[in-house]
């Protein structure tokens, strides 16, 4: 495992990142997270594998980017184009914007939704919002892996919270682009957010939900696939994947303020591989209901999510913190999985490592975990972060916030997380256990 590296170093709260790492140069990773009460988004670039990083702000308001609020998601396809999704502080819209030289200039691509701006709905803590928590993916167009496509997925509030929207962007190759596709609702009947979205080696879109957003659970967490990507299709009826206990306002010791949801996340294995089309499944659970012992598990389904495999614990500690914000990514070069998660396993309350202030279960680190047998396991979990951190100390209003990045690319896996530790000396402005920076290492897969 590399060393730690502060990549952002804002006297800010920087958090909720998103982590591209460009398969055409594993080398060039990106990294995307909100600030608190700046306006714009952090992006920091390496160019050396994550060796040294370039933090700057980006749609701050001096560019036709706008000025974005929060909620940033991105990924590089195949051609080495960078895509960003984000929500938009001053116009209330799902905005996209793109890079082709890795990040280090970024272009306004287009608005993919105008929500309904009179909503009384809030979103992160600097605007009220007429959408939420986008996200995006990037595969295969077609049947084959002909081509290539990018597609975003958002939640309007102008649906009444019941309907998921989609759109589609054609690539053809280093900044080509098509036209981006109408937006398609995906079929539902519950309140559904806190989703994700892949695609899959035939140019099929998996989205999941979950229900119950608005409760500390139980949840049900669903998929919809549209078979055909472009194709006449379309989406397909939800289907239940699994049921939770964690719901979208899960109150756990260790975020106590923003609370936790599921964070369901979907990655499809297009390695060539024995579980190639395959689709992995990762969220968090709570056993027992309300105990704060939230676990993280991974199902996988072969049939695009008509059926799943029974849960895989991926956590290996043995007593009952938490572990939260959970993130998966394949390396498609070899097919293995990695999942990373912030993890309370080590604060005892006892004032040592692990444990910033005598009270148990309110402190995390950052851990990875990597499967290299098609998701049957997964080795022994290591931990990344160097120091350990509190978010109540960071005041940072969303805490740890909804989602944490991580990326896996040419052998190493690169998560980026909220840290306020200062483990790397005197590089967080704010200091030890004050507000967060945005953290990264790289840790290698033999």
């Amino acid at each position: 495992m590399g060393p730690n590296y502060d990549i952002s170093g804002f006297a800010d709260n920087e958090s909720e990142t998103t982590v591209a790492v460009n398969p055409s140069n594993p080398s060039n990773i990106v990294v995307f997270s909100n600030f608190a009460r700046t306006d714009g988004l952090l992006e920091s670039i390496s160019t050396d594998g994550g060796a040294t990083w370039t933090p700057h702000i980006v749609a701050d308001g001096t560019t036709d980017l706008g000025v974005a609020c929060c909620d940033p998601n991105a990924s590089f396809d195949r051609y080495g184009n960078l895509f960003l999704v984000y929500l938009d502080a001053r116009a209330k819209k799902v905005q996209t914007a793109y890079s082709t030289d890795g990040g280090q200039s970024l272009h306004f691509l287009a608005s993919i939704d105008h929500s309904d701006q009179s909503s009384t709905k809030s979103n992160g803590m600097k605007w009220g919002a007429g959408a939420d928590q986008p996200s995006l993916a990037t595969g295969p167009s077609g049947a084959g892996g002909i081509g290539s496509a990018t597609w975003f997925v958002y939640k309007p509030y102008s649906t009444g919270g019941q309907l998921l929207a989609v759109r589609g962007l054609h690539v053809t190759g280093l900044g080509q682009f098509g036209a981006m596709s109408p937006a398609q609702t995906v079929p539902g009947g519950k309140y559904g957010s806190f989703g994700d979205i892949a695609v899959g080696d035939n140019g099929q879109v998996l989205v999941t939900y979950q229900d119950n957003t608005g409760s500390q659970g139980p949840a049900t967490i669903w998929t919809n696939v549209d078979p055909d990507g472009f194709g006449a299709t379309g989406f397909g009826p939800a289907r239940a994947a699994t049921t939770t206990n964690v719901g979208g306002f899960d109150y756990i010791t260790p975020q106590s303020h923003r609370s936790v949801d599921a964070e369901a996340g979907l990655a499809y294995d297009r390695s060539t591989d024995a579980a190639n089309g395959r689709v992995y499944l990762v969220y968090t659970d709570e056993f027992p209901n309300e105990s704060n012992d939230t676990n993280i598990y991974v199902r996988h389904s072969d049939d695009n999510g008509a059926t799943w495999s029974a849960p895989l614990r991926v956590n290996d500690d043995s007593g009952t913190n938490s572990q939260f914000n959970p993130h998966i990514a394949i390396d498609q070069a070899t097919g293995y999985i990695a999942v990373g998660f912030h993890d309370s396993r080590n604060d005892l309350g006892l004032r040592g490592s692990g444990d910033t202030n005598g009270i148990p279960n309110d402190d995390a680190q950052y851990f990875v975990t990597v499967s290299e047998d098609l998701g049957a396991s997964f080795a022994p979990n290591v931990q990344v972060s160097a120091g350990t951190s509190n978010a109540a100390d960071a005041h940072n209003g969303i805490d740890y916030g909804d989602y944490t990045g991580l990326g896996f690319a040419g052998g190493v896996i690169h998560p980026a997380w909220a840290d306020n530790s200062n483990s790397t000396g005197t590089t967080n402005p704010d200091g030890t256990l004050h507000r967060f920076d945005v953290y990264s290492a790289a840790v290698t897969v033999p």
